[in-house]
């Protein structure tokens, strides 16, 4: 379980560090169909929290979210 824990993760990173612009969270979510929209956006939340990412919410509701890397 850790190891799928962290693959995602590395994935998630490499994506976002990857990308020259902010990604959406159905973009990301679009690129690994084994890893659901609710898994993804948990590992999203804990990356922001740790500081590895930046990310922002837009819109209302469940709303959006844009995530871009901490790098720039």
């Amino acid at each position: 379980m850790k190891l799928l824990k962290e693959r995602e993760t590395l994935f998630i990173l490499k994506i976002i560090n990857e990308s020259l612009e902010p990604l959406e969270t159905k973009e990301i979510e679009q690129l690994d169909k084994k890893i659901t929209r609710t898994k993804i956006l948990y590992r999203l939340i804990h990356l922001k929290s740790e500081g590895l990412i930046n990310g922002k919410q837009i819109g209302a509701g469940k709303g959006t979210w844009i995530w871009w890397s901490n790098k720039r």
